[in-house]
């Protein structure tokens, strides 16, 4: 009798020992390890708080827009859909703008003119990662080779030409314009911009950036076709 008892202890035990042995093994040898160190971890919290903040703005420009229409009488409500109407229009890019911005060229290096290195257009990887570089800066608005970048806006290849919104993207030289809304975000984009590891990967591509100094005036054109309405519909007059 003791020793059925002891056998069943025994077991018991063993059991509890190696639950204990797996849960402590899952514990110090998890499947992914968050190998980042804490400058990492703080940075993308920076970015996400950032985010945050942003969409708090947002919210709250909605709901001022929101009031301020609750209290309009009707003969003032035309006026003011007209405002939001043609701020909606300068957000989405139709519309030229003018303000503190920066002008960069993108051209040749100076040793592929030398070697006499035939120069291509620019690969659409490398503007893409460009703009990339240039939207972590809110509030922007962009050019590229006389062609208004805006978020409906493409890169790609066609027949071998890098393309912004179907047409083709001139063989460097050519020129990026960039409007900020502040002249203190322009200078900060400057100097971002200046230090960028990106220039790395213009040299690469026998491709250099000569970033100019902001302005306080720099124009860009409107994205010049039409947005298409495929939802809304205009109600008969008196409805």
């Amino acid at each position: 009798m003791k020793k059925s008892i002891n056998w069943k202890f025994t077991i018991v035990l063993l059991l509890i020992g190696f639950m204990i042995a797996v849960q402590y093994n899952t514990l110090e040898n998890p499947k992914e390890r968050d190998t980042r160190d804490i400058w990492a971890i703080r940075q993308e919290l920076a970015e996400e708080k950032k985010l945050h903040s942003e969409l708090l703005t947002e919210i709250r420009d909605l709901d001022n827009t929101i009031a301020s229409y609750k209290t309009l009488s009707e003969s003032s409500t035309g006026q003011a859909l007209k405002e939001t109407v043609d701020k909606l229009h300068k957000r989405a890019g139709t519309t030229n703008i003018t303000g503190p911005g920066v002008t960069i060229e993108i051209r040749p290096s100076i040793e592929s003119v030398a070697y006499g290195i035939p120069i291509t257009s620019i690969s659409s990887d490398l503007l893409t990662r460009f703009v990339n570089e240039v939207n972590r800066f809110k509030g922007i608005q962009m050019e590229i080779d006389g062609k208004r970048y805006t978020m409906m806006s493409s890169i790609r290849v066609i027949n071998g030409t890098t393309a912004v919104n179907g047409l083709n993207v001139s063989t460097p030289p050519f020129t990026i314009k960039i409007v900020s809304p502040t002249m203190a975000d322009s200078e900060k984009l400057y100097n971002y911009l200046l230090a960028s590891s990106i220039h790395d990967d213009f040299y690469l591509d026998n491709l250099v950036l000569d970033i100019q100094q902001p302005e306080k005036e720099v124009t860009i054109r409107g994205y010049p076709d039409k947005f298409e309405n495929l939802y809304l519909n205009e109600l008969p007059k008196g409805e």
